[in-house]
């Protein structure tokens, strides 16, 4: 009679359940699985959504189960992108994606993979294909739009809801972008904003609460308080006593007509479309990021400290927040100037703020 031996599998417990010979359908088992645990990290549908038709399209280019994907794969698909002229930042999230996707893989399903097929897991994402955070080619390194741009664009909304066919969705769109600017939201989490967000009692100006801020590397949401800086708790007082009942009652603050969320795709649409009627150049139009970036250099070249930029925007480290900070090109100059004045003030015994 044989001799019965123990066999230890590392790194997991030994599947219960028959293992599928399908490897697509066994795919798709995994990624109801990742889904399940977004949700139990508490993601919002809106960010499921958008991630799970991201990851679908990924695997689907790759056309091969991702525990067989090999570096040469991810390559492909990338140049592929390049090729057909996707920005960086899309290629950037095909990428980062299928590396969430693997590392679940990883930390829930080696071992079953392993005792069905005989692959153990080993990410085809290495140092010469890892996206980078900024690229050459990125927007990110166009400055954002200067205070005095930022100024005319907000004139325009100013006075286009004077003579809007709607004066609902103009006026919406005027608080929805001053808020993108002047609390430097992304375009989602101001999409997720609701009406009891706004807690304009706290603090001395009034603060956003920012339920579902991005978390770093698929880490759930990160809730931030941000406050209403220049003037922007007058905006929203105004935007929730005249604009926001002439849309369908819900809890959504920046609603569309029918009183639901509008989804950040919409707010980049709604921007381009109003700096077509604004007729600027194209060179003077910016995207809804831009608007976040601006937000960092005006404050920073206000002399705000760079920290308490870094909290405001919710960045993770402030290398983070420093990648948005563009100064103009006479930062230097103005900074040694008031530098200059502050000194002979001092020197003289006058007040400059006088």
């Amino acid at each position: 009679m044989a001799e019965a031996r123990l066999q230890v599998i590392v790194s997991g417990a030994v599947p219960r359940e028959p293992l599928t010979t399908d490897p697509w359908q066994f795919q798709t088992g995994c990624v109801d699985a990742l889904v399940a645990s977004w949700r139990a990290r508490g993601f919002s549908p809106v960010t499921i959504d958008n991630d799970i038709g991201l990851l679908e399209r990924t695997l689907k280019a790759l056309g091969r189960p991702a525990w067989e994907v090999t570096p040469e794969d991810i390559d492909r698909v990338v140049g592929d992108l390049a090729v057909q002229g996707r920005k960086t930042s899309t290629r950037r999230e095909y990428v980062q994606i299928f590396k969430g996707f693997h590392r679940f893989l990883q930390a829930r399903k080696a071992v079953e993979i392993e005792a069905a097929v005989g692959v153990r897991l080993v990410c085809p994402i290495d140092e010469f294909n890892a996206s980078r955070h900024v690229g050459d080619d990125s927007p990110a390194l166009l400055p954002p739009p200067t205070p005095e741009r930022v100024g005319e664009f907000f004139d325009f909304m100013k006075q286009r809801i004077a003579t809007a066919r709607k004066y609902g969705p103009a006026a919406r769109d005027d608080a929805m972008f001053r808020t993108l600017y002047h609390a430097g939201l992304r375009s989602e989490e101001a999409s997720l904003l609701e009406k009891p967000d706004l807690h304009f009692t706290r603090g001395p100006f009034g603060k956003l609460h920012v339920r579902f801020g991005k978390g770093a590397h698929t880490s759930g949401p990160r809730p931030r308080w941000v406050p209403m800086l220049d003037v922007l708790d007058l905006v929203l007082r105004w935007f929730l006593e005249d604009v926001r009942p002439k849309f369908p009652d819900s809890p959504v603050l920046f609603a569309d007509e029918s009183g639901g969320s509008l989804h950040r795709g919409t707010i980049c649409n709604r921007l381009r479309y109003l700096m077509e009627l604004e007729g600027r150049p194209a060179a003077e139009r910016f995207s809804p990021h831009a608007l976040r970036r601006a937000c960092a250099t005006h404050n920073y070249e206000r002399g705000v400290d760079l920290v308490a930029i870094q909290q405001m925007l919710g960045h993770w480290t402030v290398s983070s927040t420093m990648r948005y900070v563009r100064p103009s090109a006479t930062f230097i100059e103005d900074a040694y100037q008031r530098a200059i004045a502050s000194t002979l003030a001092e020197l003289s015994g006058k007040d400059t703020t006088a």
